[in-house]
């Protein structure tokens, strides 16, 4: 595997055709809406912006709507709504849980709480797994798309040297498998779709907020920033890399 170069140009998705639709499942989080906003000027017939919160917000080009990616029923309903109109040709699933109010990263295995562990799987593999279940079959079997998810550095067996996150390494590695795999099968139906798992670096975000002091780094990405990089390695793959795991510059990480 080689590191990506990604593109300089001032369309960040030159390599998918047009017409084309565009979705972004989690449009409502720091990176989400950051590439929303970018996808909108990219000439698509429509970004499809779906978040639990549902609309709040208006943009030209951009149809928001509602998913819950831990209610099966709710990722059905959304993805009855991409069949008609151009082929669905970009899609980003930009949903992650590290934290909430009754859920913190593990620093150890004697905190570990398996409502917790599930939460934490539920969101970050399984439904991301799902949203690709009812969403590739609309996915047009000639010409390059892409299905990408944000993944995570730290659900890297190989790079993990730190311990802790349990949860949050564990279903992050959880979908870099499911994306592997579902790759595989990918190819066999469009053999030019690519299917990756993206890690958007350190981002300026509510997800990494409480951390941000622990991390060794001189600044935390601006979510517009990670959003121009993820949409810039996104054009320079082609079905060769498909089944990757790959950082915000184009670089592979070891699953």
């Amino acid at each position: 595997m080689t590191a990506m170069s990604p593109s300089s140009s001032s369309s960040r998705l030159n390599s998918l055709e047009r017409p084309a639709q565009a979705l972004v499942v989690g449009a409502s989080g720091g990176i989400g809406s950051a590439v929303t906003d970018l996808l909108a000027a990219e000439g698509f017939e429509t970004v499809h912006a779906l978040s639990r919160s549902g609309p709040d917000r208006s943009l030209a080009g951009v149809r928001v709507g509602q998913i819950d990616v831990e209610d099966e029923a709710s990722i059905v309903a959304a993805a009855a709504q991409l069949v008609e109109g151009a082929p669905l040709r970009f899609i980003l699933v930009a949903t992650g849980l590290l934290h909430d109010t009754a859920l913190q990263p593990e620093k150890t295995y004697r905190t570990l709480d398996p409502e917790h562990l599930l939460r934490s799987f539920r969101v970050n593999a399984i439904g991301p797994a799902l949203v690709a279940k009812h969403v590739l079959p609309l996915v047009p079997k000639a010409g390059k798309s892409v299905f990408a998810v944000l993944s995570a550095r730290v659900g890297s067996i190989e790079d993990n040297r730190l311990g802790g996150w349990y949860g949050y390494r564990a279903s992050k590695a959880a979908l870099n498998q499911f994306m592997r795999t579902i790759a595989i099968e990918l190819s066999r139906q469009s053999p030019e779709a690519v299917c990756v798992a993206l890690h958007p670096g350190t981002v300026d975000t509510a997800l990494s907020h409480p951390f941000q002091a622990g991390i060794k780094i001189k600044k935390a990405f601006s979510p517009a920033y990670s959003a121009e990089r993820l949409l810039a390695v996104t054009d320079a793959l082609t079905a060769t890399h498909s089944g990757q795991f790959l950082a915000w510059d184009g670089r592979p990480i070891p699953f």
